[in-house]
């Protein structure tokens, strides 16, 4: 979240709004007829968790073109919370925080209810559970849009949520890939990686390329491209490894951690010997980093800016990345000339590793723009409009310039700049299924993410050899029960069960 409570990636704004502008009259042309001669005026209400009515990335985004396409149509954006409402100061002492969601819900069953949802895909299973959207297959039926082309990754996505059926659709999605640098393999006469492996197969390849000391040494993989090295990140940065297998912190009374088990054992256990092998990435030794930087300026030149990203300095064999990690790589080749010290790199991609017991998912997908129609809406037919319009062929032919977000529509998905790469490696997985009973558990215990925190703690004793892993792991469910307990007794309160060694690692990620 920012400052303002809005979702981090909103304020990343890509340069749409130009050729929105030029595109529109195509796509007015091609859409002619589509409103029909009818020019009653009438009003569609949009529901969001923060945008509001004059929230200009929301309406360039998904709405201006519509507007333009439809001048009888008065879009209203309807916020389920104010924006603005601890911009100029924070929330009073002893004020129970509000919630986003049930602030939504409380909306969408109003008086004035509004006719579009806009949520988050965790949100979805509650909404159909609790009969709040229309099912779209009807729709889609009656009016022969087709959906053929949207890609696996969202289309199959939604639907295992609905129980095999659509009740919500979303035009532009991001999702993990694992990137990789052909010269390490190259050099150790290592085949590439392929599309669907395992993790257990990725981590054997990633021992297979590492080699070196010092300055020198490859490493075969990492989370991510800025891995740091350090105890604390791995912690953290593994969660694309566990969130495929669905492993539960707490049982479902939310009375006791479930993390002193087999599952979560092998979880550490695997990480900590990467991490032992130096397969993964040692700590970064900033110190020297800041030397070679000043050395570099001494002499009059520039420094690479990529000597703390292990992927783009040539130290690194795999990473995952997503849709901007593959622009970062494409613009610095374009530009080698200009950056001292870098070398160009021979890369690819492939689908992101999988688990044999949670076979085709993928982990993280982003639904960017996910929508549905309120079982409630006053204006549905002009709420369908809209949704087919913004999941249509013409919306995902314009947005397809994105750097950041990938449209949904198979047909507009295609490698940047004229290059040739995997590209179907975004589509191909499915996202890791929601736990509904689970996200009403983060809403209505407002700090139970300090007990994964409390975890980091027992995470740096098995990695550091002074614990056992199955030791530490206990260690971290003794001492997580007593903060549930504490949760459970008061829900808004902060947890005061710490760990002994230092109060600082409550700290949240």
């Amino acid at each position: 979240m920012n400052n303002n409570g809005k979702p981090k990636w909103l304020r990343t704004v890509t340069g749409l709004t130009a050729v929105a502008a030029l595109t529109v009259p195509v796509l007015a042309a091609c859409n002619k007829g589509s409103s029909g001669d009818d020019k009653t005026e009438r009003v569609l209400r949009i529901a969001t968790q923060y945008y509001a009515e004059e929230d200009e990335y929301f309406r360039q985004q998904f709405t201006e073109i519509f507007e333009y396409n439809n001048p009888n149509i008065k879009l209203e954006i309807v916020s389920a919370m104010n924006p603005n409402q601890y911009r100029y100061g924070g929330r009073p002492e002893g004020e129970k925080p509000e919630d986003p969601y049930a602030k939504m819900k409380e909306l969408l069953n109003s008086d004035n209810p509004p006719d579009i949802v806009m949520m988050n895909f965790e949100q979805l299973p509650d909404l159909i559970a609790n009969n709040m959207l229309q099912q779209l297959d009807t729709n889609i039926t009656k009016d022969k849009f087709d959906v053929s082309d949207i890609v696996p990754a969202v289309i199959d996505g939604i639907k295992a949520v609905g129980d095999g059926k659509l009740y919500a659709l979303a035009p532009t999605f991001s999702s993990q890939i694992l990137m990789y640098n052909k010269k390490p393999f190259d050099d150790a006469g290592v085949k590439y990686p392929t599309d669907g492996m395992t993790w257990d197969e990725m981590f054997d390849l990633a021992r297979r390329v590492s080699k070196g000391d010092g300055d020198n040494r490859v490493y075969g993989f990492a989370f991510n491209t800025y891995s740091s090295g350090s105890k604390e990140n791995l912690f953290y940065e593994m969660d694309p490894y566990t969130s495929s297998l669905q492993l539960r912190m707490f049982n479902d009374a939310v009375d006791g951690l479930t993390v002193a088990s087999p599952s979560w054992e092998k979880v550490w256990t695997s990480m900590i010997q990467l991490s032992k092998e130096k397969v993964l990435p040692e700590p970064i030794d900033y110190s020297k980093m800041d030397a070679v930087r000043r050395a570099a300026m001494d002499d009059g030149g520039g420094y690479n800016p990529f000597q703390n990203n292990y992927f783009m300095n040539g130290r690194l064999a795999m990473t995952l990345g997503q849709q901007y990690s593959l622009n970062e790589v494409i613009q610095a080749n374009k530009n080698a000339q200009n950056i001292k010290g870098y070398t160009p790199i021979d890369w690819d991609i492939v689908t992101m590793p999988t688990h044999p017991e949670q076979k085709g998912i993928g982990g993280n997908v982003y639904f960017n723009g996910l929508m549905g129609i309120n079982a409630k809406a006053q204006n549905p037919a002009d709420a369908w409009k809209f949704v087919k319009f913004i999941n249509g062929e013409d919306w995902a032919r314009l947005k397809s310039k994105s750097v950041n977000m990938l449209v949904s529509r198979s047909k507009y998905i295609q490698p940047r700049d004229g290059l040739q790469y995997n590209i179907k490696a975004f589509t191909a997985l499915k996202p890791a299924p929601v736990e509904n009973e689970m996200s009403k558990v983060y809403r209505q215990y407002q700090n139970i993410g300090q007990i994964r925190s409390m975890g980091l703690q027992y995470f740096k004793k098995a990695i550091d050899g002074t614990s056992t892993v199955g030791d530490a792991l206990k260690e971290w469910q003794t001492a997580g029960d007593a903060a549930l307990k504490q949760l459970k007794e008061n829900p808004n309160a902060p947890i005061n069960v710490m760990p002994k060694a230092s109060s600082s690692m409550m700290m949240m990620p």
